[in-house]
């Protein structure tokens, strides 16, 4: 079977757009708020559409769980820039990290699917790291230029040290200490006058 041309292949009408954007909606709410496995049943019913119209653009729960992620990383990543048009380098770090925090801890009723998906092969291993070291990068670099960050500070020591965090309050159960972990990442990488 041949590939369809692409030249030849006509947009997604307006309202198959919105239903999709309406399941990786509804998925996302529902991985977020999972224990245990998400029905891709009860995703279509809160996305108000039926299970049909949920395989039709999604045709297995690893294409799904595939989407969500990869549209969240798309906003976790972005956010970078729009939180340094908004504040400071040391402040949009802060908020950044917080926001990369939110969105690692969504990931509990996802990340059995992806893991499974990544060692099996049937999902490409994302390109997570490299993005999130990107995004960090930009950060560092403003604070270096403003001076308000450290310049012998490397966005992939940066990300070693994120991970630690998650990876520590995710085993000790104590979510609490992120956001005092992240403001001590935070005071390493400062530029410290004096």
């Amino acid at each position: 079977m041949t590939e369809p041309d692409p030249a030849h292949t006509r947009p997604a009408r307006a309202d198959a757009r919105r239903n999709r954007e309406k399941v990786l909606a509804a998925a996302c709410a529902a991985f977020t708020d999972a224990e245990g496995t998400v029905s891709l049943e009860a995703v279509a019913r809160d996305a108000g559409v039926g299970i049909g119209t949920l395989y039709r653009h999604f045709p297995t729960r690893e294409a799904l769980v595939e989407a969500v992620y990869a549209a969240e990383l798309d906003d976790v990543v972005a956010s970078a820039t729009a939180l340094l048009d908004e504040l400071p380098p040391d402040a949009a770090l802060r908020a950044w990290m917080e926001r990369y925090a939110a969105f690692v801890a969504t990931k509990r009723g996802m990340l059995d699917t992806l893991r499974a998906g990544w060692e099996s092969g049937s999902m490409a291993a994302p390109a997570t790291r490299e993005r999130i070291t990107t995004a960090i990068e930009s950060i560092l670099a403003a604070g270096v230029r403003a001076g308000s960050l450290r310049a012998d500070v490397a966005a992939d020591d940066v990300v070693a040290l994120l991970l630690g965090v998650f990876f520590s309050a995710a085993a000790e159960a104590a979510p609490e200490k992120t956001a005092r972990r992240l403001d001590l990442i935070l005071d390493a990488v400062r530029a410290h006058c004096g």
